[in-house]
């Protein structure tokens, strides 16, 4: 069989210019504009090249704000959502009749406009002057106060963005271990049951090595995707998050931008690349772990 074939690159060209014209070249470019000092807009022109836009964001209050809120998100939603989506879905898998119904149920959050169920969850949980929220009512059944939950303690607010952030990523969670169970092989546990094996170790040395690739996958993706989470605290806290106090690093971003403050892409992009590095790290943490728990 011929090596470096000529053809293969010629085949692989337009996804290749595709992802450089799209991803490489605005990468670089972020990064470029992060070293630009004093960059103007209007004019295209900066002062200076160095590291002041960073020393700038990280000494920022705003942004170690968003910092702090988007770490406290991930450290919480992510593994959290993953292990509640993995006894949903084994209790899916467990059940005969009515099977596909159950699981279009829980799939349906996930099909649902983001903004639309954070303002069904604004309302649930926001007081207002005719009503202190549906859960408030729960809380009251328990002989507990009140609490704004949207406009109170940064404790209440956290609480919400983060059961809001694993009600809205749990269904393809779902969806996607579901498939996982339903793909192992059923003679594995045939054979465990020959051998007298329990559920539990049957679970964690049949069931688990055999999803794990799955759950690699969910965890890296959470992993991203908590740490690009923006639309969430927007459609609870409003588009003043720094208000909040619920801003996330990609709100910061956004801000720097086109908000209030906005007018400062060398700070944004000195933001962006902070994220970009700290997603990159944990991202190869996770591969480094996954060689000796992942079973492919």
């Amino acid at each position: 069989m011929e090596k470096n074939n000529p053809k293969g690159w010629l085949y692989l060209l337009p996804a290749a210019a595709f992802l450089g014209f799209f991803l490489v070249y605005p990468l670089l470019d972020v990064f470029v504009y992060s070293l630009e000092e004093g960059y103007n807009f209007a004019s295209q022109t900066y002062w200076g090249v160095g590291s002041y836009n960073y020393a700038y964001v990280l000494h920022d209050p705003y942004f170690l704000q968003a910092l702090k809120n988007t770490f406290i998100l991930v450290i919480i939603t992510v593994p959290l959502s993953t292990g509640l989506a993995l006894l949903i879905s084994l209790g899916l898998s467990s059940i005969g009749k009515l099977r596909e119904l159950y699981q279009t149920v829980y799939f349906l959050p996930y099909v649902t406009n983001t903004l639309a169920v954070g303002l069904v969850f604004m309302i649930l949980f926001k007081q207002t002057p005719y009503t202190d929220g549906l859960a408030n009512l729960i809380l009251s059944r328990f002989g507990l106060g009140p609490v704004d939950f949207i406009g109170g303690p940064y404790w209440a607010k956290m609480f919400v963005l983060c059961f809001y952030t694993v009600w809205v990523v749990m269904p393809f969670k779902i969806l996607i271990l579901t498939g996982a169970l339903a793909s192992v092989d059923q003679t594995y546990y045939n054979a465990a049951k020959v051998d007298g094996t329990g559920r539990l170790r049957t679970f964690t040395r049949i069931t688990l090595p055999m999803i794990s690739p799955s759950l690699f996958y969910l965890v890296i993706t959470g992993f991203i995707g908590a740490f690009k989470a923006y639309s969430d605290a927007v459609a609870l806290f409003g588009t003043d998050l720094n208000a909040a106090g619920m801003n996330t690093i990609v709100g910061y971003i956004y801000d720097m931008l086109y908000g209030d403050s906005g007018g400062y892409p060398s700070y944004a992009s000195a933001a962006a690349m902070l994220l970009f590095a700290i997603v990159l790290t944990i991202t190869c943490i996770n591969l480094l772990v996954s060689k000796k728990h992942v079973h492919y």
